[in-house]
Formats: C-alpha cells, structure tokens, sequence
C-alpha cells in the first residue's frame, strides 16, 4: 500500500513535514532568529583562537589572549540561552503536528468502526506509537538540520574571512561525504520500513495467540502457537539486524568522510605556511574544522539517517492505515420501508459456514413479523442485514427499494437485547433518535405508549440525571424502546429488545409499537411475542418456514413444540414435551438441541422463506 491517500489532498510525508512548517511562520521566524545567536559562536571561534594565539599568547600579551577566549566563552553563553529558546520554539511546532497526527488517526478508527469495520488488537495504539515516533523524529530532524545549515553556513564564512585558501581542500571531501549520506538513505528507509512492520506483524501474532490462549490450549495447539511466534520474532530480529548492519557500515564509510577535512587541513599546512598563514590561523582553521564543521556532520548523519528515516516510515505507515478512506454512496432516501432479502448469504468471515444462505424474505409494509428459532441460528444476523448493519456477502438486503447498508439511517432503528444508555440527563436519552426535541406532550405519549411511565417519576421527571450503573436490565432497555418510539424511524426491529421486560410489560411495548404504524420485525425472545405478531419466521437449522400461528402449528415440527401443541406423529429426532418456561410460566426460545438442527451454525443451502403480501 502507497503512502498516499485520495483523501486530504493527496497527503504524504512531504506534505504533512512542510505543512507543519509552513502553518507557522512565525515560529519558524523566531526558531531562525534563535538559531543565529546560538551559531554565533561558530563563527567566531576560529577568528577568536587565532587572535588569541597571535595577537595574545605567541605575541607575549596572556591577557590579550584570555581576553579573546573570554569573548568566545560570552558567545558560548549567549549561544545556550539561543539554544533554550529553539527546543522551546522546536516544541511549538511538534506539538500541533502530533495532535494534528492523533486527530487523523483517531478519526480513521472511528470511520472503520462505525462502517463495520474492526481493529485488530492493539491497532490504534500501535499507531499511536507511530505518532510519537513522528513527532519526537520531527523535533530531531528539525533540530539537527537547522544546527547544520547555521553551522556550514558559519564556518564557510569563518573561513573566508580568516584562510580562504583552504576552504577548497575542506569543502570537497564534505561535499563527497554529504552525497555518500544521501545515497544511503533509501537503502536505510527500506530497512527502517521492514523492521516497523515486522514489529507489528509480531505484535499482531502475540496478541491474536494472548486472546485465543484458552482455545490453544483446549486443542493442544501450544507447539503451533509457539511457533507462529517464534517465525514472526526471527523475522523482526533479522529486519533489526539487517538494519543494524546498514547503519554501522554508513556510518563508519562516513566517518571517514567526516574526518578527511581535517586531514586535508594538516596537508595544506607546509603550503599555508609558505603562503604566510600563522599559528594562530592555522589552528583557528582546525578549531572550525574540528570543533564545527565535523561534529555538525555527524549529527546531521545522526540526526537525518536515523530519526529522518524514522520519521519518513512512521508517517507512510499512518497514511497507509490510518484515515478515513474515499468516500463511499451517500445515503438514499428509501421508497417506503418494505423488506425484500433476495438470495442473501452472509458468513462471519472467509471459509466460515453461512450464517443465512440463499434466504427469500419480503416484509411488506406495515407488516409485523416475528422471527423465532433456537439461539445462534441467525436471527440476529438476519436483524443485522435488515439495518443494513451487516452488509451481506451475496445476494441483496433492500429497504424501500434501497440497498439497506444504503438507505437512510432514520428509515429504520434497532433495539438490540443490551439497551444503551448514556450518562445525561432522561430527556437527552428519550429524544437521542429524534432531529429535534421533541414537546412535553409527545415524550409523555411515548412514555404511557411503552408502559414507561413508573420509571419516569421514579428517576424524578425528564431533566433528571441518569446513571446507567444503578438501572436494571429491564429499565435500560424501557429507555430505549420510549427511544425507539420516539425516532422517525418507520421500520423498527426489535432484537429480544424485551427480554428483561416480565410478559405484561413486553405485551404492552410490543403492541404500542404495533399500533405506532409503519412495519414491526420483533426477533422473539418468548413464544407470546409470535402469537401477537401478524406473521412467523422459523428459523430451524434445516428449513425456514413461514405464516401465521395457526399454520405453522401444523406444518412446524420445532414451532409445535415451542408453543407445546405438538400433534401427530413426532418425527425421528424431534424434540418432545413442552416448551421450557420463563421465570413467569410464560413459554421461551431455548437453544435448539443439535439432534433437531443437526447443524445449528448454520442453515441448510437453499433453505429459504418466500414472504408475500399478507392475506
């Protein structure tokens, strides 16, 4: 994957680097002004040591020559404050950098998860540490560039002013080394690159091994697992090795480059001599060279080869996973809220058997439909779909004409088994669904509607605070069907959203959703929720059938025995007796025995339910 994105305007390292520049052009005025005072001092070092050494110490004058030492110490003084005030400056900009790294990172999760997608393990902070690597490489980089650049230019002009035939001699082996640092630079990024996801592909093994431990251990798989991890850590160590390799073969390459002014310096000297250069002069050349010129390089090749390559492959690897990606279909107004799944599959990832497969339904509008079926057969996939919260891997999910994924988000609301509550007041709760907020009269006709209204004077009224901790089960989930209710949404889909409700005050939510309008699909958690709704799915592992109560008593093995009206004869492997019972005698759903369903994972291929208009 590139490092660059469709989105942002074509983003990349460059750009984020000198956007991070170029947005403040006064820090970077201050940092170029700081950095003046604190190079100052290698300008005048040289010129300092040879008139110490001439003008002082060689001449007979110690206190002309201390004098002169004592006026480059001044500047060495000044020179740190400058320093001080440029890693504040340096801060300055850093700083918004990362937080403007954080924002996209952070955001892109968001995107993903709210899309459906999912993080691995770790992801997230795994490029959160990709955004301090970043913004502690780009101080570096700034620091040691700048430091350079002021120090060149320094001693460039220290030298013109004090030898200036001995700048040539200097000058070209830096040159040669400065061009032998560049080269090696993409090889060291390649590197760099290799290690970084190395490190997370080991990262990644060792987290998937940590959650799964249980399950590897269950099945004996320890040897498989230590050697998953085993491969990814020998990978990584050899990533870091070879890098190590690199880096140690540049910069001893580059040392050499580094020392050779010096050497050419010593060179020059019996021809300095002869051209009437002093002691002093030559020694203030060395002191540029020595003291200057080549210490500045090797913290350049510091500097840029390992904290600018770290900050070139850190910065990719947050464009190249993080963000958000192009943007997709904007939503479309559905035609209506009728349901129509045309030979929809969908699996909880590759090589996994179908959750449903190949399944006909059509809701029409206005429509109540209950779905019942042994636990993990796939109703609440089949909830998922009808939302448009699962995409599905073939087939269609249509709402209103509209691909559900597509379709307005306020066509339709679940509810599903754990309600959501947020801390804040019970009207912000209430109203969470709605655009804008809806008048005392409403709320309290939603309120009475779902049989909500002893949990409202017991929580003291609309404005009152709520804490989630301190409700029931039952009561988080009355808050989100008086939510629910509330919504524009004309499809509501209730996914065991009353399970924690005793049966009297499920009769009541389920009927005020009913009479609400627009179409009701009630994933049922008891055998009464299907008698109330106007039309059954049955979900059994092998068939999925479809009517009304009384047919399918008849033609149901699975449902007979639900609601304990088994007649006739009872075939092979079919469960018998009555349905299991709630804590209020109230028949439940239980998990299918596997001698029924066979399979209960999944649905046959081709088990599919032809819904029409209802009679």
């Amino acid at each position: 994957m590139t490092s660059r994105m469709a989105v942002g305007g074509g983003l990349t390292p460059r750009v984020l680097v000198v956007r991070a520049l170029w947005r403040r052009p006064r820090l970077v005025g201050r940092l170029l002004g700081w950095s003046v005072v604190e190079a100052a001092p290698g300008f005048a070092a040289g010129h300092a040591v040879a008139r110490a050494v001439d003008d002082g110490f060689a001449a007979g004058d110690v206190g002309a020559g201390l004098g002169w030492l004592a006026l480059l110490g001044g500047l060495w003084a000044l020179a740190g404050v400058g320093a001080r005030q440029s890693l504040l400056t340096i801060g300055a900009v850093v700083e918004p950098f990362r937080d403007a790294l954080a924002r996209y990172v952070v955001a892109g999760a968001l995107h993903r998860a709210g899309s459906g997608g999912a993080e691995g393990d770790g992801a997230v902070g795994r490029l959160n540490h990709q955004v301090e690597l970043a913004r502690d490489s780009l101080a570096a980089v700034i620091s040691v560039v700048r430091s350079f650049l002021f120090a060149l230019v320094s001693v460039v002009l220290g030298l013109l002013t004090l030898v200036p035939e001995v700048l040539g001699p200097v000058l070209v082996p830096y040159v040669a080394g400065l061009v032998l640092f560049a080269l090696s630079l993409p090889a060291l990024a390649r590197r760099q690159r290799e290690l970084i996801l190395a490190d997370e592909r080991t990262a990644a093994t060792v987290s998937g091994i940590a959650a799964g431990l249980r399950d590897i251990v269950a099945c004996g798989a320890e040897d498989r697992a230590a050697a998953l991890a085993e491969r990814d850590v020998a990978r990584q160590a050899a990533a870091a090795l070879g890098l190590a390799r690199l880096t140690a073969a540049r910069t001893a390459l580059l040392a050499v480059a580094g020392g050779l002014p010096v050497l050419c310096v010593l060179w020059a000297t019996p021809w300095l001599v002869a051209s009437g250069a002093t002691a002093g002069i030559l020694l203030g050349a060395l002191t540029y060279v020595a003291k200057s010129l080549v210490p500045a390089f090797g913290a350049l090749v510091h500097g840029v080869g390992v904290s600018g390559v770290r900050l070139r492959v850190s910065l990719a690897r947050i464009l190249a996973t993080s963000g958000t990606p192009e943007p997709g279909p904007r939503p479309v107004a559905p035609r209506g809220v009728a349901v129509e799944l045309r030979r929809a599959v969908f699996a909880y990832g590759p090589g996994a058997h179908p959750v449903i497969d190949g399944l006909d339904l059509r809701i029409p509008e206005g429509d109540h439909l209950a779905v019942v079926g042994p636990s993990g057969i796939g109703k609440s996939t089949l909830a998922g779909l009808v939302a448009g919260l699962l995409p599905p891997d073939a087939g269609e999910a249509l709402v209103g004409g509209v691909p559900a994924t597509l379709a307005e988000r306020g066509a339709r609301v679940l509810i599903p088994q754990e309600a959501y509550v947020f801390r804040g007041s019970l009207a912000a709760n209430l109203a969470y669904y709605t655009t804008s907020a809806p008048g005392p009269r409403r709320m309290a006709e939603a309120v009475a509607a779902v049989g909500a209204a002893d949990l409202v004077r017991r929580l003291g009224g609309y404005h009152a605070d709520v804490d989630p901790t301190v409700l029931s089960a039952g009561e988080r989930q009355l808050v989100a069907l008086v939510r629910a209710y509330l919504s524009p949404a004309r499809l509501v889909i209730l996914d065991e959203a009353t399970c924690h409700l005793d049966p009297a005050a499920e009769a009541r939510a389920e009927a005020a959703f009913a009479a609400r309008g627009g179409t009701l699909v009630v994933i049922a958690h008891r055998i009464s929720s299907a008698r109330r709704a106007r039309r059954i799915l049955v979900m059994d592992g092998t068939r999925v059938r479809s009517g009304t109560h009384e047919t399918l008593v008849a033609d149901s093995p699975l449902y007979a025995a639900l609601t304990g009206h088994w007649t006739g004869a009872e075939p092979p492997g079919s469960p018998s007796g009555p349905a299991a019972e709630d804590a209020h005698g109230v028949p439940v759903l239980l998990p299918q025995p596997a001698r029924l369903a066979g399979d209960p994972d999944r649905l046959d291929p081709g088990a599919r339910a032809h819904l029409g208009e209802h009679p």
